[in-house]
C-alpha cells in the first residue's frame, strides 16, 4: 500500500492549523479576471477620487482606476480568507466597500469576480453564484453585452462544477446562448476569449449530459476558432519581427533621410497593422504591460483576452486552452475510432504542455517541492492535461492491442505522479483505473478487479466509483467461477438500485452491460437479451461509442444464437465484426469470429465455418504474440502488481508548499470510453467487454 496519501483527519488539521484554506479548495473555479490573474492575487493601488462621482461614459482607464479601489478593499477580503482568521466576516466587509463606493457600477463588477474566486476557495458556491449575479445586475445596469457574457459564463461555470440542480444548469446554459447571440458578429470576433471559454463550457455540459451529438458542433466551433487564432497569432509574430527589423534600421544615424522617411511610414502602417489585430496601441513600447502566469514572461500576441479592454483578461493561457482544444477533440474522436487524428491531436497537446513545463523550469529530475511557489498553479494546469492526454493514449493503444505501447504510456503517468504527488493527487484514482484495464486487457483478471476495487476507495466521485465497480464486476465475471460471480453481483447490485440518478446514461449503460453478462453467465438468456437490448439502444443514440457498440452486438449475437435465432445473429455478429475491424480491434474481432464460426457450424456451412476458423486462428496468433510481448517486459509485473503506488513521504514543510496549488482536486470532467475484455479461454458469451465511463481510458480484449 502507498504511504503518500494523509489521512483525512490528519489532513483536515493541517488545513485549520498550518496551511491557509484558501490553498486548499476541494475544487476550485478560477475566473478570468480584468488582468487575466488568478483573484486571490493582491493589487496593490492608491486611492481614487473615482469613487466620488459616476461618469457617464466609463472608459478603459477610469474603469482601471475605480477597479484598484476595490482591488484595495478587496485585498483585506482576500487575505482574510486566505489566513482563515477574518478580520472582518468577509460579506459584511464587501458590504461596507459596497457602500463607500456605490456609484461605481462597473467597479462593483471587479469586485465581484473577485468576491465569487474567494467564496469559491472556500466551497460556498452559492455565495459565488450569488456574487457573480450581482455582477450581472451591474453589467446589465450600464447595458454592456460583453461583460454580461463574462459573468454569464462564470455563473455556469460554478453551476457545472457544483451541479446540484439539472434545471438551474440549463437556465445558466441558455442564457449565455441568449446573451453571446444579441452580441453583435463584428463584436463577437474581437471576443475570442469569450468564444473559447463559451465554447468550452457548453462542451463540458454536454458531456455531462451525454448528448455527444449536440456536443459535436461546438467541437466543431472551437476546433475552426483555434486554427484561426493560430493563423493570426503567426501573423502578429511575422510583424513583430518586421517592426523589430524596423526599429533596427532607423537607430542606423548614417540612414538617409528619404529612406528613413519611407521606413518610418512603413513602421507606423505595421504598427497600424498590429494595433487592429491585438486592440494594442503600442506594440513593443514600455506602455505595454506584460502579463504572466506564474513566473513566465508572454510575448506578444500570446494572450487569449476575453474581450476588448477593460475586459482584456483570460481564463487560461492560450497554450492551456490550445491544448484543452486537443484534448476535446481526442475525447470525441477516439470513441469513433479516429485513431489517426487522435494520435497527432495527442503527440500536438503533449508538446505544447512540454513546452510550458520548460519554461516553468519543469525539466527531468524537478520535483513539486522544488518549485518556485508561483510557478505551483499553473504547474498544476499543465500537469493535470498532460495525464489526461496519456490515460487517452492508454485508451488508445489498448484498443489495438498495442499492450507494450500501453505499458510505456503507464509508466510516464507513473513517473510524473511520482515526482509530483500532491498536485497531481485527483489523478491517483485514474492511475490505479488504468492498472486495472491494462491487467484487464492482458488476462489477468484477479490483478484488474483489485486496482480497480482500489481505485473506488481513491474517489468521491458518485460516478467514477460506480464506473470502476463495474469494471471490478466484469472481471469477476470473466474469472468464470461461483464465488466470483457472487462477488460480480454484490458489486452490481447497488449500482443498478442508482443508475437513474446519475446525471446522462454512461453509468447506466455500463451497469446494463455487466448485468446482461451476468445473467448470460447465469443461463437467464431472456432477461439478459432485454437488459443488453436497452442499453444497445442507449449506447447508440447518446454515446456513440464504437467500440462499445460492437461488444454489445457481440453480446447479443451470442445471445441470439444461444436462442437459435440464427437469421438475427448472422446480421448482427457481421455488423459487430466490421465495427471491430475499423477499430482495430483485435480481441473484439476474435470474439465476433469465435461466435460465427459456431453459427456457422450450427447452419451446416461447412465452407464458411472453415474460412472463418482460419481467419479466427490467425487473429488469435497475432494476438497472443502481442500478449507474450507484454507480459516479457519489464513493466508488465510493475503495473499489475496488487500493491498501490508508494510515493515519496513529504516532510510537513513539503506538504505546506504542494499543497498551496489550487489545482489539487480539480475535476476536469471530460468524460471518456472504457472497454473491458474477458478470457480467451471462457466461452464466446463471456470473452469480451467495453464500457463507456464518466471520464477515463478505454478497455477491451
Amino acid at each position: 500500500m502507498g504511504t503518500r496519501r494523509v489521512p483525512r483527519e490528519e489532513r483536515g488539521n493541517r488545513e485549520s492549523s498550518e496551511v491557509p484554506r484558501s490553498h486548499m479548495p476541494k475544487r476550485r473555479v478560477v475566473f478570468p479576471n480584468r488582468r487575466g490573474q488568478d483573484s486571490s492575487s493582491h493589487c496593490h493601488a492608491s486611492p481614487s477620487p473615482f469613487s466620488q462621482r459616476q461618469p457617464r461614459q466609463v472608459t478603459p482607464r477610469t474603469f482601471s482606476i475605480a477597479s484598484e479601489v476595490y482591488s484595495v478593499l478587496l485585498r483585506i477580503e482576500v487575505q482574510s480568507v486566505q489566513l482563515a482568521q477574518p478580520v472582518l466576516p468577509s460579506r459584511r466587509s464587501y458590504s461596507a466597500a459596497e457602500t463607500g463606493l456605490a456609484q461605481g457600477t462597473r467597479a462593483r463588477c471587479i469586485c465581484r469576480i473577485r468576491l465569487a474566486n474567494a467564496l469559491s476557495i472556500e466551497g460556498d458556491y452559492q455565495g459565488s453564484i450569488s456574487a457573480l449575479e450581482c455582477g450581472y445586475v451591474c453589467a446589465t445596469e450600464v447595458c454592456f453585452p460583453e461583460l454580461q457574457m463574462f459573468f454569464a459564463t462564470s455563473i455556469l461555470h460554478v453551476r457545472l462544477m457544483q451541479w446540484d440542480d439539472d434545471n438551474l444548469v440549463e437556465q445558466a446554459v441558455n442564457r449565455c446562448n441568449q446573451i453571446w447571440e444579441s452580441i453583435a458578429p463584428d463584436k463577437r470576433r474581437q471576443c475570442p476569449g469569450l468564444l473559447f471559454y463559451n465554447e468550452l463550457l457548453h462542451i463540458f455540459y454536454r458531456l455531462r449530459l451525454c448528448d455527444y451529438k449536440n456536443a459535436a458542433p461546438h467541437v466543431d466551433n472551437l476546433d475552426a476558432a483555434m486554427k484561426i487564432d493560430m493563423q493570426q497569432t503567426q501573423r502578429i509574430q511575422e510583424l513583430v519581427k518586421e517592426l523589430n527589423t524596423l526599429d533596427q534600421s532607423l537607430s542606423r544615424s548614417d540612414l538617409h533621410y528619404r529612406d528613413r522617411t519611407a521606413l518610418s511610414k512603413k513602421q507606423t502602417m505595421i504598427q497600424e497593422q498590429l494595433q487592429n489585430m491585438t486592440g494594442l496601441s503600442s506594440i513593443g513600447q514600455e506602455s505595454l504591460q506584460p502579463v504572466y502566469f506564474g513566473n513566465v514572461r508572454r510575448i506578444i500576441g500570446d494572450k487569449l483576452q476575453l474581450a476588448p479592454p477593460p475586459i482584456d483578461g483570460e481564463w487560461l493561457p492560450k497554450s492551456a486552452v490550445y491544448a484543452l482544444v486537443d484534448l476535446i477533440v481526442v475525447v470525441f474522436g477516439r470513441p469513433k475510432g479516429l485513431f489517426k487524428e487522435c494520435a497527432k491531436r495527442i503527440q500536438s497537446g503533449m508538446n505544447i504542455i512540454q513546452d510550458e513545463l520548460l519554461k516553468l523550469g519543469i525539466t527531468d529530475g524537478v520535483r513539486e517541492v522544488d518549485l518556485q511557489h508561483s510557478s505551483i498553479w499553473m504547474a498544476g494546469v499543465y500537469l493535470m492535461l498532460l495525464i489526461q492526454f496519456l490515460e487517452n493514449k492508454v485508451a488508445i493503444e489498448l484498443t489495438r492491442a498495442e499492450f507494450v505501447e500501453a505499458q510505456e504510456a503507464l509508466v510516464q503517468m507513473k513517473n510524473w505522479f511520482m515526482r509530483f504527488p500532491t498536485i497531481l493527487q485527483a489523478c491517483e484514482c485514474i492511475f490505479e483505473m488504468l492498472r486495472g484495464q491494462y491487467a484487464h486487457s492482458v488476462g489477468c483478471y484477479h490483478e484488474a478487479a483489485f486496482h480497480f476495487i482500489e481505485a473506488v476507495k481513491l474517489t468521491d466521485s458518485k460516478s467514477m466509483q460506480a464506473m470502476c465497480q463495474v469494471y471490478a464486476a466484469v472481471s469477476y465475471i470473466c474469472i468464470g467461477d461461483a464465488e466470483s460471480s457472487s462477488q460480480a453481483l454484490d458489486l452490481i447490485g447497488p449500482v443498478y438500485g442508482v443508475m437513474d440518478s446519475f446525471v446522462g446514461v454512461r453509468e447506466k449503460t455500463g451497469v446494463l452491460f455487466a448485468y446482461g453478462l451476468l445473467l448470460m453467465k447465469q443461463q437467464d438468456l431472456q432477461e439478459a437479451r432485454n437488459r443488453l437490448a436497452r442499453g444497445l439502444q442507449l449506447t447508440h443514440t447518446y454515446l456513440g461509442n464504437l467500440q462499445f457498440v460492437s461488444q454489445y452486438l457481440t453480446i447479443l449475437g451470442s445471445l441470439a444464437l444461444a436462442l437459435h435465432d440464427t437469421v438475427q445473429a448472422r446480421e448482427i455478429l457481421r455488423s459487430s465484426l466490421t465495427l471491430a475491424k475499423k477499430l482495430y480491434d483485435i480481441p473484439t474481432q476474435i470474439w465476433v469470429l469465435s461466435v460465427l464460426t459456431a453459427l456457422y457450424k450450427e447452419l451446416g456451412e461447412r465452407g464458411n465455418e472453415m474460412e472463418n476458423a482460419e481467419y479466427q486462428n490467425k487473429k488469435l496468433e497475432d494476438l497472443q504474440r502481442r500478449l507474450a510481448n507484454a507480459h516479457a517486459s519489464i513493466y508488465h509485473i510493475e503495473i499489475i502488481d496488487k500493491v498501490r503506488l508508494e510515493v515519496h513521504q513529504l516532510n510537513d514543510l513539503d506538504i505546506k508548499r504542494a499543497m498551496a496549488d489550487p489545482t489539487m482536486g480539480v475535476n476536469l470532467d471530460i468524460p471518456e470510453s472504457i472497454g473491458l475484455s474477458a478470457p480467451l479461454s471462457a466461452p464466446s458469451s463471456s470473452r469480451l467487454v467495453d464500457i463507456d465511463t464518466r471520464r477515463r481510458g478505454k478497455r477491451r480484449i
